[in-house]
């Protein structure tokens, strides 16, 4: 065979070839609606959309190459969440990537046929945004925030950092079914712990400074704070309002150390927001929502901030900072 034909029967083999199920669809932009009720990371937020937009570029999904992002931040201001979801619905993005619950529950009401994957929700059984976490059945699928005991599993360290401990203070978006639930669990092992808890109940960014006074009066021997876009946004003045007071506080992600915070225990934001990286790249090869099971999370973090410990005049126990994952000096 002639070199010429050789190369026309290979390009012709070539172009007959199915693609592979790694390859992307070509020839077409799809559009991602990506809002969040916190902020961007250029503004304060911890960078969520980065992390998403990394790992879909890992999958070959490259941004004004064969997708497009609309971001949307509702920047602590959750009545601002419907309005996003309805205007991303009306620009006819192909998915919309929620993050958070009150951002999913938004863009649930706002459409039953575009796929919406979450990047996480805190409990999206819980919550009603889908019937079941194995056949989440419509349109919207992702990842979950929630872990059994979450909350139980704080203030136990919080006893093992603090044994004569009898008050605490836990901080909460009552605004969040997620936050909700983890405060009823905390709240339950405190009955079981003989420990006094005081509620801080916050809906919006003006909520923390009366929030702050009451747990001044009060004054708990430590703090728990419960993770949600809210509170993350919040989370500078959280930390400093308990390093200023001396109130020994564990929070649920690692944001809050890297904060200046003491101690963080919970599922990692970052990882769970890759994750929903994969769900997209699904969704968009034309796997349908309802076919892909929603995910708890796998991989937890217990970090120690040993500085923070100082300022305190704490003294970290041996037990604790062995099963740390992470121990910032």
């Amino acid at each position: 065979m002639r070199r010429r034909q050789f190369v026309k029967f290979i390009g012709g083999v070539a172009l007959a070839w199915p693609l592979s199920a790694g390859a992307q669809p070509v020839g077409r932009l799809y559009r991602i609606g990506y809002f969040n009720a916190g902020a961007a990371a250029a503004q304060g937020g911890v960078g969520l959309e980065r992390a998403f937009a990394e790992a879909l570029r890992e999958l070959g999904w490259m941004e004004g190459t064969n997708v497009a992002f609309e971001y949307r931040f509702a920047e602590g201001h959750s009545d601002r969440l419907p309005g996003m979801a309805t205007e991303l619905v009306h620009l006819k993005v192909d998915v919309i990537v929620a993050n958070g619950t009150l951002a999913s529950l938004a863009a649930k009401q706002a459409t039953s046929t575009i796929p919406i994957v979450t990047a996480p929700a805190g409990d999206p059984l819980g919550s009603g945004l889908v019937p079941s976490l194995a056949h989440p059945g419509g349109n919207v699928t992702g990842l979950s925030l929630m872990a059994p005991d979450l909350g139980g599993k704080r203030l136990e360290l919080l006893k093992e950092l603090l044994p004569d401990v009898s008050r605490a203070a836990i901080l909460w978006n009552a605004a969040n079914p997620y936050a909700a639930d983890v405060f009823r669990e905390t709240d339950r092992a405190a009955r079981t712990l003989r420990i006094t808890l005081q509620s801080l109940e916050v809906r919006s960014l003006d909520d923390f400074d009366t929030a702050f006074e009451a747990a001044k009066v009060q004054r708990p021997e430590g703090l728990i704070t419960v993770e949600d876009p809210l509170t993350v946004r919040y989370r500078k003045q959280i930390v400093d309002f308990a390093a200023r007071n001396r109130l020994p506080a564990i929070h649920g992600v690692r944001e809050f150390v890297e904060a200046g915070g003491l101690i963080a225990y919970g599922a990692s934001l970052s990882d769970l927001s890759r994750r929903a990286a994969t769900y997209v790249d699904k969704i968009l090869k034309g796997t349908k929502p309802a076919d892909l099971p929603v995910q708890q999370p796998t991989k937890f973090e217990f970090i120690v901030n040993l500085s923070a410990a100082k300022a305190l005049g704490l003294t970290m126990p041996p037990s604790l900072l062995a099963r740390a994952d992470e121990v910032i000096e």
